[in-house]
């Protein structure tokens, strides 16, 4: 699982999401719900003035904005030409265990926050800032005034780890609270969204604030008197198993997702949510990234403790404790994308449409997770959406359909079986020596990105030509289709069927015979 923060899903779609031109909104619903006339843009107004109020009371700007607010009228005494710019600038000396402090900072990677964006001439403030709100980069050093004994350099990394631990907490806690208020409530409240709507794309959201107020509570319960902290994995131990909550959240995330997506087709909900990103407080963020935040902050948990562990010396008490709160917090994440894998796969296989009964291959029914989904192009230059389900491929077109409905996929042709795929990587350019792409891309002499599954097994031999958008793309799909067909026919060898190796041998024999493209 990826690191960063606009991580998305566990179960990779290389299909790029294309974004519709931003909608301005001419009038939202009253927030009574009552139909009467009135000026258009009102309803937007009360959301803007909602946004604005949002900033003014509950998201003070910053110090060093609020100090330079307004015109200064005081003199200043001109400068000498002639003067030295040195004999100006008082030089300012850091403590050595603040340099040192913000050394190791440097060093570690894993922040949880987005990188804020180059600030901005400051300015007037009006009625909102413009400004983005920055995360605070306090490090443990700038928080200790003296010690009364000297650190070494491992054990000041290690202060510093656990600071970020107990800081991310902290953040976290605050995005949640802000998505409520800011998200949540004005939505419900100018009827943009239904609460049935709004409960299933926030889930149970509200269950994990109280979890992690609690760790939060914990942590800074642990620092001494000198703001130092001597053991943490007992703690983390004994809380990890609270984490079991976040497999009803990633799993209702499939699904909130899809209906997000589809939401922001109506102009009064891509409306508010551009407002709201453009606003200081979401830090340029949109509501999905906020959403995402609790499954990003759960597959850090191991990597902070790994460090922490790295910096932590022989025969220190937290010595056993850390291997296994680190084992616990993988199982629960391996937990939690098992289950997450079998909400999404059975997300999609709902959403299949099928025109004929043959279609309805058994592997679909019986494949618990989706290797990868995305967009692919067939030999006639048609948009197909490909899903590797555990143990068949599926090629669909999606279904044209009202706006207010789940999306659908019509099935292309017949499903093919993992076990009995046959893969093969096409070098860039015609694919075949039939040129079955000829004349597919107008304009393009060579094709590229190309790779073909073909399959031998119960009925007729299939072949299906694809291409990926890019390189990478590519080499993703045959990454998943390699790794598809291999566990398949390991699940296979482990249950002979004479029928199994009947195909395989079959499979092999006729693996180099040019079969036709559909």
């Amino acid at each position: 699982m990826e690191l960063e923060e606009t991580e998305v899903d566990t179960s990779p779609s290389w299909s790029p999401v294309s974004r519709d031109r931003l909608l301005t909104c001419a009038m939202l619903p009253d927030i009574a719900g009552k139909k009467r006339k009135q000026d258009p843009s009102s309803d937007a107004e009360n959301s803007t003035r909602i946004l604005e109020d949002y900033e003014d009371d509950d998201f003070p700007i910053s110090d060093h904005i609020q100090d330079s607010e307004g015109p200064c009228n005081k003199r200043v005494k001109p400068v000498d030409k002639s003067a030295s710019v040195t004999g100006i600038i008082t030089p300012v000396k850091t403590p050595a265990l603040k340099r040192l402090g913000q050394s190791i900072q440097r060093s570690i990677s894993f922040r949880t926050e987005a990188r804020p964006l180059p600030p901005m001439p400051i300015r007037t403030r009006q009625k909102a800032s413009s400004f983005p709100r920055r995360r605070s980069s306090q490090l443990w050093s700038d928080t200790v005034d003296s010690l009364s004994h000297e650190l070494s350099t491992k054990e000041i990394k290690r202060q510093e780890i656990i600071y970020e631990l107990t800081q991310g907490e902290k953040q976290l806690i605050e995005d949640l609270s802000l998505v409520k208020k800011v998200y949540y409530e004005p939505m419900l409240k100018l009827d943009i969204m239904t609460e049935s709507e709004l409960g299933q794309i926030f889930g149970t959201l509200d269950s994990l604030i109280p979890l992690h107020e609690d760790l939060l509570t914990r942590l800074e319960g642990l620092r001494g008197a000198e703001k130092t902290v001597q053991e943490v994995g007992p703690t983390m131990m004994d809380w990890f198993p609270c984490l079991e909550a976040y497999i009803t959240y990633c799993c209702n995330q499939v699904g909130a997702k899809a209906l997000l997506d589809q939401k922001k087709q109506d102009r009064r909900v891509e409306h508010f949510l551009r407002l709201c990103q453009e606003s200081s407080f979401s830090r340029k963020l949109d509501l999905w990234n906020f959403l995402d935040l609790p499954r990003s902050r759960l597959v850090k948990y191991p990597l902070l403790l790994k460090e922490i562990q790295k910096s932590t010396p022989p025969e220190h008490p937290d010595e056993e404790a850390l291997p296994e709160a680190i084992e616990l917090i993988q199982k629960i994440i391996t937990e939690v994308n098992l289950k997450t894998g079998e909400a999404e796969c059975q997300f999609y296989r709902r959403g299949l449409c099928y025109s004929e009964d043959s279609q309805r291959v058994p592997e679909i029914q019986a494949s618990r997770f989706l290797y990868c989904h995305g967009e692919l192009k067939s030999t006639k230059g048609q948009k197909l959406h490909v899903f590797l389900f555990e143990l068949v491929l599926v090629l669909t077109r999606p279904v044209a359909q009202d706006r207010e409905e789940p999306a659908q996929f019509q099935v292309y042709r017949q499903p093919l079986p993992a076990v009995h795929l046959h893969l093969e990587d096409l070098p860039d350019g015609e694919p075949s020596s039939s040129g079955s792409f000829r004349g597919a891309f107008t304009g393009n002499d060579k094709v590229k990105n190309c790779f073909r599954v073909s399959t031998t097994g119960r009925s007729k031999s299939q072949s299906h030509s694809l291409q990926a958008n890019d390189s990478f793309n590519k080499q993703q799909w045959i990454s998943c289709l390699r790794q598809a067909m291999v566990q398949s026919r390991d699940k296979h060898a482990q249950s002979p069927d004479p029928a199994f190796y009947n195909n395989i041998a079959e499979l092999n024999i006729n693996s180099d015979v040019e079969m036709p493209d559909t």
